[in-house]
Order: structure tokens, then sequence, then C-alpha cells
């Protein structure tokens, strides 16, 4: 018989300004009752509803405001986190990762979301479910941590074991929630602990507490709206966030909400940490809905299943993007390859978007709002390929479809496009159409000038002696001899069984100077026979060559048919085309390679529709500069964390400014969020090397092995004095990125097999990094030279955060000295090249002056103040050293407004900061 618990209801309530605020609502009481599956609880969700985030300006903006969400399910949850000992149970044997805990009661904790699910998985197999996520390739680190899932996708429809939504995990939170029992930085002895050691509250355990927790979702941003059975954003933006849920034990209790959404540093589903675990759901989740940061509800998502690497390998290079009409929308979806992390982004407006093709710099796309087959009047448009779709141009004429670039042999960027792209197959009507062209420059059209009757529309090759069509037969266009198609040309009917013309449709003309023509058919008799084997309607992608013979022909997947075919610009011998199932759902996009007639897939979803993939040409001569773009300035890797990311782009801003930077700031995210390399004075070329997660060691590595030898002007190191969290070692066991993390890429390693060029820089490296995997939000990282900008201000907080024992370091001295001693090295590195080194102690909360803490990660008042004795001492022994004490022990006067947190300025406190330190400068001259 089930135990039932009726339990009663921590009713939170969040401020309004009017009566139709959602968060004027109250997250719904349910109840729980146990289950026949081990450790979990049925919760009885259905008509029930959760309050997600908060109306609080204290709150970060993706916590803001509050939203509404509604159950119409019921659902398991976990009665605690996942232990170690079932999570070595199961992943030690699927996977080799086995966690060897202190406890196997412990929570599992340091594990990536990506171990997480594949935990979820593993648990649905060995109790005879289905599994709700799926991948295409799983990589692994030298930990057997996962890292990445290419082409990740979750099934909500599927009963099987997961990761609770961020809705589910807050409706119960609520009501399984007391800090006041719970393993928090006040009784934990920043330790964690046993499971349900504390604090069960009607049969669930550490909700708010000992491990913070991953949830199923991607993070977005919430509206001020009501959601049924909502999961999450569609994916992660451009920067691939997940959310964390719940405080752990290194948490003050004060600082744990339940709206609260991450932790201190970008989430990723590669991130882990020590007091990171999870918890497992389990059940179906019908009719769920995402909403991306547009705020646009979806029932279906449009699914990645390439990653960067993948991409590379396929068709030569990171740097590809590929547009396409999401027809279930009818707007222009695109990715942008060259970013590691893989987003699909909606450019959404009132258009229908057809056709779209990709402008030869990669820039913009041009797209129109008729389609192939269907007469009728239809506009051209180009706009910029971004999220925002800016710059929207109309071209002003009566009819314009099917708009293809071409570059013409002055250099000039035009357009080809038709007047009408309806079915060709009556000579009389094909001829009352025309082909025409029109200039495209600086944001602008030209005036439009005919090339000739007829609409083809599918492609003119370059040297002007061809252009084809297709909307039902496959018309060309010849030249005649020593003449062009736009002077002098004559018009026929390729692809014919006898003098009968057979049906032909999605063509495309080559642009690499073969002239060969792909296209499809109907199953026609001429393909049959090339073929030597009967196929159906557009079961098989034909090639012709110049003169319409059939060359080559490539055959659908199995239970697939191919639509929408179309050449890769800028690949040699790839195709791009979707594939529609036996209902006539175009599901995914494929590439075709056409040397072996291999499919790969690169993106599903519900209707997929018009592909156009852009690969841009090299830029690096590999040939004269010997450099190996398989490795050379391959920095970060795909779906990475957020700190190899930033390193990544310390790396291009190395390479860029080595002539020109004469200041470097290296240490933490306490100097890349305030530090602004573009504000000192012009005397001063800063550029910004902090990095995160960042100690004195990794600090001192960077300078020696990169910024001393190839900054040849370098005059000023400012590094960050983080001491409170100088309880970092050195060596194998550390987190120091140039010890350990730099083998996890090709970039760094191929540096150091040469000796990090000391020899000198080799032409060629910065346009290889420049082209290698990046992420398309940390572009800014770059406009400010490093400063990473935090967009919001909110407070330092109050009471301060505390994430560290105070006491820790006194039985532990030597932290302290080895900290020191990678101080003096980087002194004296740099005293040996006649560079002053300023060492920079950065604000925190000025509230810690009000406890016996220093700063955010510990360390007693009175050892920090000895330690700055020392620091004082080293100003007397060495010339070339002055420490910028902005923090004065909390006595400072950096206010709320120029915080993010507890010990972050953020863009309100940049200005101050910086002009104070470019005066230390100043004075040293």
């Amino acid at each position: 018989m089930k135990l039932l618990f009726t339990l009663l209801a921590f009713l939170i309530c969040a401020c309004s300004n009017s009566e139709g605020d959602s968060a004027s609502q109250q997250t719904s009481p349910v109840e729980f009752s146990e289950d026949s599956l081990s450790g979990m609880l049925r919760v009885k969700a259905t008509g029930a509803v959760a309050v997600l985030g908060t109306n609080s300006e204290e709150a970060r903006v993706n916590e803001r405001p509050a939203m509404l969400v509604k159950f119409y399910y019921d659902f398991l949850l976990g009665q605690h986190e996942v232990t170690c000992a079932e999570f070595d149970s199961l992943m030690s044997f699927a996977t080799g990762l086995a966690l060897n805990c202190e406890n196997d009661e412990f929570p599992a904790i340091n594990v990536t979301y990506y171990d997480a699910v594949l935990f979820a998985n593993e648990r649905s197999k060995a109790e005879g479910f289905d599994t709700a996520y799926t991948y295409v390739n799983a990589t692994f680190d030298n930990e057997k941590h996962c890292t990445n899932l290419e082409g990740f996708a979750y099934y909500p429809e599927v009963d099987a074991y997961r990761l609770p939504s961020e809705a589910e995990w807050v409706l119960v939170a609520h009501q399984a929630w007391n800090l006041d029992s719970a393993w928090t930085a006040q009784n934990s002895d920043y330790k964690l602990h046993v499971v349900c050691s504390i604090g069960k509250m009607s049969g669930l355990c550490d909700m708010a507490g000992n491990a913070m927790e991953w949830v199923n979702d991607w993070l977005g941003n919430f509206r001020d709206t009501i959601l049924d059975n909502y999961v999450g954003a569609p994916d992660g933006g451009a920067l691939g966030q997940r959310i964390l849920k719940g405080g752990s034990f290194r948490n003050a209790l004060e600082s744990i909400s339940l709206y609260s959404r991450g932790d201190v540093y970008t989430v990723t589903s590669s991130t882990r940490a020590d007091y990171v675990g999870f918890r497992l759901a389990f059940g179906k989740i019908p009719n769920a809905v995402w909403m991306g940061t547009n705020g646009k509800v979806n029932s279906s998502r449009v699914v990645p299943l390439a990653n960067s690497s993948t991409i590379r390998t396929l068709v030569g290079s990171y740097k590809a993007k590929l547009a396409f009409r999401n027809d279930i929308s009818g707007n222009l979806d695109y990715i942008d390859y060259s970013s590691g992390v893989i987003s699909v982004v909606e450019i959404a407006d009132t258009l229908e978007v057809y056709h779209p093709d990709i402008s030869p710099n990669g820039k913009l796309v041009a797209f129109c709002t008729g389609m192939e087959g269907v007469s009728g009047l239809s506009s051209v448009y180009v706009r910029n390929l971004d999220a925002g779709g800016s710059n929207l141009v109309k071209l002003d004429v009566e009819s314009a479809a099917i708009p293809r670039w071409r570059v013409l042999e002055n250099g000039d960027t035009t357009i080809v496009y038709v007047t009408d792209a309806g079915n060709n197959r009556d000579e009389t009507t094909f001829k009352n159409t025309s082909t025409w062209q029109v200039k495209f420059s600086k944001g602008k059209f030209g005036k439009p000038q005919k090339l000739f009757d007829g609409a083809y529309h599918d492609g003119i090759s370059d040297d002007n002696t061809l252009a084809v069509t297709g909307a039902r037969l496959l018309r060309a266009r010849l030249a005649n001899s020593g003449s062009s198609i736009v002077n002098s040309g004559r018009d026929t009917v390729w692809y014919k069984n006898g003098e009968n013309a057979e049906q032909a449709c999605n063509v495309s003309l080559s642009k690499d100077g073969s002239k060969r023509v792909l296209f499809l058919d109907f199953g026609g008799k001429t393909g049959n026979a090339f073929a030597g084997e009967s196929y159906g309607t557009h079961e098989r992608l034909l090639i012709a060559d110049s003169a319409g013979n059939l060359v080559q022909i490539v055959a659908a997947p199995s239970g697939y048919t191919f639509d929408h075919s179309e050449w890769v610009n800028g690949a040699e011998n790839k195709a791009v085309a979707t594939l529609a199932n036996s209902n006539g759902s175009h599901q995914k996009i494929v590439v075709i390679d056409l040397s072996d007639s291999s499919v790969s897939e690169l993106v599903s979803g519900d209707e997929l529709w018009h592909p156009n993939l852009w690969v841009a040409g090299k830029s690096v001569d590999v040939e004269n500069e010997n450099l190996d773009l398989d490795s050379a300035g391959v920095y970060m890797n795909p779906d990475d964390e957020w700190g190899p990311v930033l390193m990544r782009y310390n790396m291009e801003l190395l390479w860029r400014f080595r002539d020109s930077a004469n200041v470097a700031i290296i240490g933490s995210s306490r100097p890349l969020y305030s530090i602004s390399p573009k504000a000192f004075s012009p005397e001063f070329f800063a550029v910004n090397f902090a990095h995160t997660p960042n100690s004195i060691y990794a600090s001192r590595d960077y300078l020696d092995k990169y910024l001393i030898p190839h900054l040849k002007n370098l005059k000023y190191v400012v590094v960050s004095l983080d001491i409170d969290f100088w309880h970092k070692i050195d060596g194998p066991e550390s987190d120091n990125f140039f010890v350990v993390t730099y083998k996890k890429y090709p970039g760094y390693l191929y540096d150091e097999n040469h000796g990090y060029w000391s020899d000198g820089y080799p032409k060629g490296l910065l346009e290889a990094t420049e082209n290698s995997i990046s992420v398309t939000e940390a572009q800014s990282y770059l406009e400010d030279r490093g400063r990473y900008t935090a967009t919001y201000c909110i407070t330092w907080g109050d009471p301060p955060a505390i994430d560290a024992d105070s006491t820790y370091f006194d039985d532990k001295m030597y932290f302290i000295e080895n900290s020191l001693d990678a101080l003096k090295n980087i002194i004296e590195i740099c005293l040996n090249r006649n560079i002053y080194v300023v060492g920079m102690i950065f604000p925190q909360n000025p509230r810690y002056k009000d406890t016996g803490i220093f700063g955010r990660y510990g360390m007693r008042r009175s050892l920090a103040k000895s330690l700055i004795d020392q620091f004082h001492e080293l100003e007397r022994i060495y010339p070339n050293f002055t420490l910028f004490d902005e923090n004065k022990m909390g006595a400072h006067d950096y206010t709320d407004m120029e915080a993010v947190d507890s010990d972050h300025l953020c863009y309100n406190g940049a200005p101050k900061i910086t002009a104070r330190l470019d005066s230390v400068l100043k004075s040293l001259k």
C-alpha cells in the first residue's frame, strides 16, 4: 500500500506592479506518494502551477521576471541526489568512469551534465525502458568524464529516466525547502555529507543544500507569462549555458534561493565542480513546449546533429554557415559552425523565407518570398546573417524570385534573380519570364539589368557559357561559339528519354568551374537505366556534366528521399539536401560527399527546407608557411567550458597585438570583468589576458611561455593578487591551465612542440587562430581587447557570499608560501626584461569588513593583513614591483551599483578602477 504524503505548501509570492502580473500568483501545493521504482517519489503535479524566477531587482537578468508554468502531467522525482555508489554501479561499466568517493553515500559530484544524462540513459536501459536522450558521438576526457555529446537531443515524450526540468524541480523544492535544516556553509564545515543525513522533508532530501544539482533545461530567459508543460529553451544560445539549482555545502545560507539558476561563472554542459551533482526524474512530458530568447513558444525544435569538428572533417573548414527555411514558422534559421557551441538561430519576422543564399563573404543572406515551381509575385530581400536579421533591404521591382549571389570578373558582387519561378514545362510561358542581375554594394541594390529571356534561376557559370534551371524540366542555356549566354545563347532541354523530356527539379549548377549540374528526378527511365536499377521519385541525386550527360548518381538513405538539393558553396565535390521520410516530412538536412557518395546528417527537425551551406575559402597559405591547420590555432574544442573559451580569445589577442601591446593584464575573472584596455591613456596599449579559472601559477606560466617572448614592447604587467583563493596548488593535480588543461587542445600542444615559437612568430598563426573554432557571443570580448563585459549590474550583496572556511589556511600555510614564490617568479621574470609589475588587489563586497573573513573564498582578515604587509616588503626588495590595493580591507568606495556580485565589478565600475590603474602606470614612468 502506497504511503501518501499530504504536504503544506510554502506559498511564495512575488511583488507585482499590476493585477495581471503572473508573479502575483503562487506555487501550488502538490502531493507525493511512494512508487515501485527504487528511490523515486510520484509527484501528483497535474493542475499545479510553479513560479519560476523572480521580480527582485537584485536578481540576475536571466532570473527575471517571474514566470508561471502549469503542469498537465505527473512525474517521478528522486528522493535524494544520485549517490556515488549508484553512479559507479552503472557508469564504471558503461563508460569507465568511477568516482571512487570517500563515502559511497555521498552525492555523486564533479560530474558534467553529459555524465548525468548518460547515467539516466544507463538506468533506463538497465530497467528495460527506452532512453530519453540520443546522440551521435560521445567525447570523453582522460578521466572518462563526458565532455561532449554531438547531435545531442532530448525527447520529452519518452517514458524514461532523465534529469528534472527546472519547473519540476522548483515545484517540488517549494515544498521541500528548509534552509535551517540543510547542509550549507553555516554547518557543513565546507564538506560534502551523506545524502539524507539532515532535514528530510516529506520523503525528500537535500533540495536546498549539500550539492547543487543539474536540471534538464538549457538556460533561457523568462517572460511575464504562463506556459504549459515548459521544458526550457530550445538550446543554450551562443554560450551553450545550462542551469544549476539548489545551492551547496559551500554556499552561505543567505545566498541560496529557489529562483537562482546558476553558479558564479558560466555553466556549460561540460562544466564540472566538486559541489555539483544531480537527482533523477522519470516520466514523459506530453505536449512539451520550449521558449527561445525571442519569447517565441515552440512545440518542436531544430536539433543540430554535427559539431564544428565534424563540419571541418566534412567540408574542410570550421568557417561554415548553414541557412535554411523552418517551414513550421516560415522563418530563416541558420547555424554558424565556426562557433564551438552550435546553436540554431531563428530570424523571426512576418516575411515568408524561401531559397536563402548566403553571400560570398558569409555575412549576408538573400532570400525570396515565393518558391520554385509556383507562379506568382515574389520579392527578393537581403539582410545581415545575424540573430536580429538586421539591415533588411528589399529589391524594388515588381517580382523577383530565387536569388543567387555571383561575383563578376571585375569584382562586383551581384545577385541573379528571375521574374517568375513557376512550372517551366510550357515553352511559351517559360519565354515570358526572364533572368536579371543586380549589383549589391554597401547594403544597397543597384540598378537591375536584364540578362536574357527565360527563368534560369539555378546558376550561371563564371565564364558565362551555361545557365540552368529546373522546375519540371531541366532547361539549359548554352553560349554560341565565341560568345556568352548574355549576348548570344541558345536554349535547350536536357535529361530526355529519346525525344521526351523527363521531369527534373531542384537543379543546381556547380561553382567550381566544372559546370556540373545536380538535380532530382521522378524515377525516370533515363535515370533508372544509368543506375542499373529501378527507383522512385527523388530517391536518387543525379549529376550531369557540362553537356547534360549523366556522370554520377547517389542513392538516398533507406527510408528517405532527397529534396531541395544544392551544391555547397566553397567546398569541393559536396552537395547539401534535405531528407524526407515516407510521409513527406523533411526531417533532416544532410551533406553528400560526391567523392564517395556518403551522406552525413547535419540537422534534424519537423520541416526543414531549402538548405544553403557556405564554406569560407582558405585564408592561410599552408604551403608557404608550413602550418598544420589541423592543429595550429585550435585552442578550444566544441561545446567547451568557459575557461578554455576565454583562453582561445586570449591567444587571438596575443597574436593580433603582439607588436602593439605595452601593458598586459593577467589574472582572474576580477580583472577580466573590470579592467577596460581601451579606457587607458593613449601612451598605454593594454590587452586584458585575464581568464577563469585562474591561479597565480597559471598567470606565471602564461607570462613566461607566451607573453614575454612575443609581446616585444611590453613595459607593464598587471597581475591580480586574489589572495582569498591562494589555496590552489601547482603541479599535475592543480587546475593550472598550462600544466594540465592545455594538453586537451591541439593548438597549445602544437605551440609546445615548436618551442612556443621562441625563434619567432610564424606568419599565418593569427589567421589560423581566427579561422579555428570560436564562440559567437564571445566575439564581443575582442572589442575591448579582452575585457568581458558583464551586461548587468546588481549589487555586492547583503550579506556577502562566503564560499570557503576562513580557517582553511590555518594549517596549510604552504599554500600561501607557494603562491608568494610564484609571485616572486613573475616579478623576477619581468625584472630581467625591465618590465614593471603592478600587483593588484581587487575590491570585494565592503560588507566583508563586518565579518572575520577577508573575501569570498575565505582567509582570516588577520592573515590577509599580514600577507599585504609582505607585499609591501616586496616593493622594497624589487624596484619593478608596486602594490595597488583597491580593496583596502573593504574600506573602498565602489558602490552596489558598480558590482555584479560579492567579488566582481560590473561595467559601471570599470571606468573608475581603470582610470586609477592608469594613474598608477603613469607614476611608474
